[in-house]
């Protein structure tokens, strides 16, 4: 839905499908739900995750089906969650989540469909945004794979260039940075920009996903860091409004608390902050497993942003609430999307409301804070 001059949404991969007809029951049971609590008169925007197979069955000829579904509920499609290729609900995802990577011609190829697909649901004057793995996972690469990676984003830039040129319609691919990645904070984004990608001829087709539980995980300095990326000129193509969990002090009945969070499903990674040092942690039973003791643990786990206090330890809401009054104030991207993917592993307590009731109440909280 529109705010002021943005696109507000939630991403759609809270909701489990892989597949063509998975993804369209998705969007008949629980988006039209959703728009009818928080757009029920204007058209209400969609954050759409297709996986590859998604993608291919779209491409071979189910596109129109889903147009005319857009159309009947008055929806739109402006951006596309391109970041998971496969199986993202129901089975160990882990580290799998960032393969085929920018290493691989696969996310090439799978990203340039996306784009595809999005060119043909745009509607006239909205541009579109694809959000993607920041590079690979950190133990795949290190700073000695970022030229092989520029390359692969800057053949996807051309393709992004191409469609612009035959379409009229502009898509951005946003790199997301992510704790335990090669990219995983806005300086080392900023870092691929000015040293990888500078030359690049279609540079203004690539931008970063500030994703507001990430960046909160890696302590970021928020006015800084936006103030870095604009000096820069590397835009943020989305903003993904989602909170962590924070942990201070890390002691016993904290790490028993959280300990509730690990799941089969994701990799939680953890940042724990020891007077002005951080360490990482790839997943939160590494970080449990550690006895040492720090001043604060941060855990990527998206929680409901509607809840500052989680019983013995808080969520990063804070953050993302600072975000959002930068935002209103003076606006850092047009494109706004709630992602809290983690519903299905989430404690019971946590999980208090219908899905649609539970989106609805994100949506509502996100609009409070903006207007």
């Amino acid at each position: 839905m529109r705010v002021d001059d943005a696109h507000l949404t939630y991403c759609t991969n809270i909701h489990a499908g892989e597949s063509w007809a998975e993804v369209r029951a998705s969007l008949e049971r629980h988006v039209v739900a959703v728009k009818a609590r928080v757009s029920p008169e204007a058209p209400f925007g969609v954050g759409l995750r297709l996986s590859a197979r998604a993608a291919q069955e779209l491409a071979g000829g189910a596109l129109g089906e889903l147009q005319r579904l857009l159309t009947d509920h008055q929806l739109y499609v402006f951006t596309i969650n391109g970041f998971p290729y496969g199986t993202f609900h129901g089975a160990p995802v882990k580290d799998a989540v960032y393969r085929p990577d920018w290493l691989e011609p696969e996310r090439v190829a799978y990203t340039d469909q996306l784009a595809d697909l999005l060119a043909q649901l745009l509607p006239d004057g909205v541009d579109g945004s694809i959000s993607t793995v920041p590079g690979c996972f950190r133990p795949r690469g290190d700073a000695s794979a970022l030229p092989a990676i520029a390359v692969n984003l800057g053949r996807c830039a051309g393709h992004l260039a191409g469609i612009e040129r035959a379409t009229g319609k502009r898509i951005t691919l946003a790199i997301e940075p992510e704790p335990c990645c090669l990219i995983e904070t806005l300086d080392e984004a900023i870092a691929l920009f000015t040293d990888h990608l500078q030359g690049d001829p279609h540079l203004r087709y690539l931008g970063v996903c500030l994703d507001a539980c990430h960046a909160a995980v890696e302590y970021e300095d928020l006015p800084a860091a936006l103030a870095r990326l604009r000096a820069a000129g590397v835009p943020i193509a989305k903003l993904q409004l989602s909170a962590g969990l924070r942990l201070s002090p890390v002691d016993a009945e904290r790490r028993r608390a959280v300990a509730r969070f690990a799941d089969p499903v994701y990799l939680h990674q953890v940042v724990a902050r020891r007077g002005r040092e951080l360490a990482r942690y790839t997943d939160l039973p590494d970080a449990l497993a550690d006895p040492t003791a720090a001043d604060e643990w941060r855990v990527h786990c998206h929680v409901p942003i509607v809840r500052a206090e989680l019983g013995a330890f808080a969520s990063t809401q804070d953050f993302l609430a600072e975000l959002l009054a930068i935002q209103r104030r003076d606006p850092i991207s047009d494109h706004l999307e709630v992602e809290t993917y983690t519903w299905d592993v989430l404690p019971p307590e946590l999980r208090d409301a219908p899905i649609a009731d539970a989106v609805a109440r994100e949506l509502a909280w996100v609009l409070e804070r903006l207007r």
